[in-house]
């Protein structure tokens, strides 16, 4: 594929670019400048501002509101998020459960789930893992029983991202105990404020709340609301799980951590005295971690455009996910190894006592919480250690 950007591309860059700086929500900005932890307006209210536009959903087909952009345009407003660091589309209404309503739901559902999710009027979470279930998703033990025209469920997930702003969610459930593990299993929309759904936070080592467990206790949900037919919800666990693997590379991000890690590398100083940029050996593994992060981004490209030829995710959706991860485990090391001292946790709130030494360069504030948190990249959107499995079976043939 072309990957030069022609005048109509370089014009629709311009375009996005304008948009950005005189619509980003200066509330949102200033929250992010100041460290402080942003709510569900603040990631809504930039949803909202991008639906209005008809930016909100760059994947989607024209007719269900894509734009209907090339995949350099596509690739290009990631760019330019990641560049402006605005707050994330976020991918579990539109990149992951919109994609399956595409395929699989009924036009009642394309109907009453699509636009709302486009304009950023539902908050959806995702309800795959549980205790007893995680890489290996299709052990899962929630169960759905039939009940006239309604499901009743009952279990328990675990690390449910952002569920305590959640209007709905999306759950596996086993609807066939008796069948075998991927056969059993059926794809169910259900509304949060349901009679019976409990949501309870995990606060992670940092002391965000970012994840959650949800407890179903005789949740009662439509028959309506399964996406698919009873017991093949695997059909549509395994095409959304495609999606998110995809989104999780994160290539336009990570180009923007990594110019951040180069300028906490050329004012911090190492062993030596000297700016960490000029020890040879840092420089090294910057070096090495760019030219990776190059190659992931033209599999990414190259991902992108199949997609526009109206083909889905495959096994490269695994090779990005694998990549992408690893990458931002390793940039998040950097950046901690850069930071030193100025990148310890109690640094972030906490002002320094009269021995603490100085807060240091903004850009290594916090340095140890975003290493923390990106232990789990490898682990979510199914481990790095089954996505190699996939590899092996679906491109090498083992």
């Amino acid at each position: 594929m072309n990957l030069d950007f022609s005048p109509e591309d370089l014009a629709f860059r311009d375009e996005v670019r304008r948009f950005i700086e005189e619509n980003y929500p200066a509330a949102v900005r200033s929250k992010q400048e100041s460290g402080e932890e942003l709510g569900r307006e603040d990631f809504l209210a930039w949803h909202r501002i991008l639906g209005a536009r008809g930016w909100s959903a760059p994947a989607w087909p024209v007719e269900y509101g894509g734009p209907g952009w090339s995949s350099i345009q596509k690739f290009i407003f990631a760019e330019e998020l990641a560049r402006a660091g605005t707050v994330p589309i976020l991918p579990f209404g539109i990149n992951m459960v919109a994609p399956v309503i595409q395929a699989f739901g009924t036009p009642e559902q394309k109907q009453r789930f699509l636009p709302p999710t486009l304009a950023g009027e539902i908050w959806w979470c995702q309800g795959y893992s549980e205790p007893g279930a995680g890489s290996d998703l299709a052990g899962l033990s929630t169960r759905a029983v039939r009940d006239g025209d309604h499901y009743v469920v009952n279990g328990q997930k675990t690390w449910t991202t952002l569920a305590q702003f959640a209007d709905w969610g999306f759950f596996l459930v086993r609807t066939d105990p008796a069948a075998k593990k991927q056969e059993g299993i059926s794809f169910l929309l259900i509304d949060m404020k349901s009679p019976g759904v409990t949501v309870r936070p995990i606060i992670t080592l940092d002391g965000a709340h970012e994840v959650n467990e949800v407890w179903l206790e005789d949740v009662r949900v439509p028959v309506e609301n399964r996406v698919f037919e009873e017991n093949k919800g695997w059909t549509c666990a395994k095409f959304l799980l495609a999606h998110e693997r995809t989104g999780i590379a994160g290539v336009a991000r990570s180009k923007r951590a990594l110019e951040r890690l180069r300028a906490t590398a050329a004012t911090e100083a190492g062993d030596d005295g000297q700016p960490l940029d000029q020890d040879p050996f840092f420089r090294r593994k910057m070096t090495e971690l760019e030219i990776e992060l190059m190659a992931l981004e033209y599999t990414e490209l190259r991902t992108l455009a199949r997609e526009a030829q109206g083909k889905g995710p495959g096994p490269e959706s695994s090779l990005l996910k694998i990549e992408g991860s690893v990458i931002q485990q390793r940039l998040a090391e950097l950046a901690l190894e850069a930071a030193g001292r100025y990148g310890a946790p109690h640094l972030k709130d906490d002002p320094p006592g009269e021995n603490a030494p100085p807060i240091g360069p903004k850009s290594a504030r916090g340095a140890a919480d975003v290493y923390f948190n990106m232990r789990k990249t490898s682990i979510y959107g199914g481990s790095n250690e089954i996505q190699r499995n996939i590899i092996a079976k679906a491109v090498l043939g083992l």
